[in-house]
């Protein structure tokens, strides 16, 4: 995308000064503070220097995973003190002070990992902000296991990693609550997210697939750890949903082997099996504005909803963009109309699309979306389960019709929970049973 020539670059710029001017009226009086699950929280729009990729984690939970040994990450030295991690030992500190304890730094020594060129200065009280990272192991909730240890399902459960694949804009700790929820009934989970830079930015083989051949490599050091390990993916928005296809590309390409150990996957608020200029302006709106556009808008009235919805007329009842929005979406859409026709970018998508549209694994899959959803048209998300119905693939789905896009979890938590309970006991963990 850096060699696009002028009549590209004059409708984003175009875009970004109306966003700038949409988001400008209360920006000094505002701090930065923690917003919903949606898909229109927009993540740092310049991509964080010196950040760790490990997960924020604590040392004595690391030390169970072997695999983590065989993680490349550059890793600073340190000269100061380290608190003793006994009972006053905070397990969610700052990735610097976690990984200065002597546990991790002998098992990256150990690793044969890189170290900074330049020592990092420890501050002498913790910033209220922890620096956020691509992806963060989140390890099983002692209180979920068989403590006998003879439950199969336990057993099962922990050797099985659900990866969270984050919408646009998304952070980790957008993902936190998600992650919660798995990890309290026993999995292993893997919060991954890309900077919106990196997608703005993207180029075949830049750092966007970059980030992904990283998280690729992860996950195969742990599925080889030990017979018997699985995947399964929870994918959010499109943009989740399009990482999914890359990685199931990668494993593909480099040990097929490694898609039959997924074993289900989740999608939410997804997909448009096509690159629709209209859904991609409708994301990156949503990311710009966050609250204040309308994809974050459900529809006022769950029973009315499900009449509009059984009758055909919900897309009538759907909320409108605002001036300023409907806007940046006309620039947006002339923007991506040229950008997704670009043939290497047209080119990369069509060949994701295309997996996953016709060589996805034989796992479960389950569906849920809203027709109330401004980003991701309800039919087109029935269509696609459609089609994969008629390849043969073991398919859920649930309309939760009148919650906003990415933001059925908050809006509707029985519903959800309920659909991803039956969902993993049904098709995933048959030996589990019912709960």
């Amino acid at each position: 995308m850096g060699s696009m020539s002028g009549v590209i670059q004059r409708p984003l710029m175009a875009a970004a000064a109306v966003a700038m001017a949409s988001v400008s009226v209360d920006f000094p009086a505002k701090l930065p503070s923690p917003t919903s699950d949606t898909e229109t929280s927009i993540s740092n729009s310049l991509p964080e220097s010196n950040s760790s990729l490990v997960a924020l984690i604590s040392a004595s939970k690391l030390a169970n995973l072997s695999f983590v040994t065989r993680i490349r990450v550059p890793l600073p030295s340190f000269n100061f003190p380290v608190p003793n991690s006994g009972r006053n030992f905070v397990p969610n500190l700052l990735c610097s002070s976690i990984a200065s304890s002597p546990l991790l730094v002998n098992l990256y020594q150990s690793a044969e990992l890189a170290k900074g060129s330049k020592p990092a200065a420890f501050p002498e009280s913790v910033p209220a902000t922890v620096p956020d990272a691509l992806y963060r192991w989140h390890l099983p909730e002692p209180t979920a296991f068989d403590i006998s240890g003879t439950s199969d399902c336990s057993s099962v459960k922990s050797r099985t990693v659900v990866v969270l694949l984050g919408w646009l804009g998304s952070k980790q700790k957008h993902l936190k609550r998600y992650a919660e929820w798995y990890t309290s009934r026993g999995y292993h989970v893997i919060t991954f997210t890309l900077p919106m830079v990196d997608i703005l930015s993207y180029q075949a083989g830049g750092k966007a697939e970059q980030n992904v051949d990283m998280l690729v490599n992860h996950l195969a050091d742990w599925l080889e750890e030990e017979h018997g390990k699985s995947l399964v993916f929870h994918t959010f928005s499109n943009t989740g949903w399009l990482m999914y296809g890359a990685i199931l590309e990668k494993f593909q390409k480099e040990d097929p082997s490694l898609t039959e150990r997924i074993k289900g996957c989740i999608v939410d608020s997804a997909p448009v099996a096509a690159p629709d200029p209209q859904v991609w302006a409708s994301g990156f709106s949503a990311a710009f504005l966050k609250k204040r556009s309308f994809a974050t808008k459900g529809s006022a009235n769950s029973s009315e909803s499900d009449m509009e919805a059984s009758t055909g007329k919900s897309e009538a009842s759907k909320p409108k963009p605002a001036v300023t929005e409907a806007a940046m979406l006309l620039v947006l859409e002339k923007f991506f109309e040229v950008v997704l026709n670009l043939p290497s970018i047209n080119r990369r998508l069509s060949d994701v699309m295309s997996l996953l549209s016709y060589k996805q694994p034989t796992c479960p899959q389950l569906y849920i979306y809203s027709s109330a959803d401004g980003v991701i048209p309800s039919h087109s998300v029935e269509s696609f389960i459609e089609k994969q119905k008629r390849l043969g693939r073991e398919v859920r789905a649930c309309n939760f019709v009148s919650t906003p896009h990415v933001d059925h979890f908050r809006n509707d938590p029985n519903l959800y929970t309920s659909q991803l309970s039956q969902f993993l006991e049904d098709c995933v963990h048959t030996c589990c049973g019912h709960t």
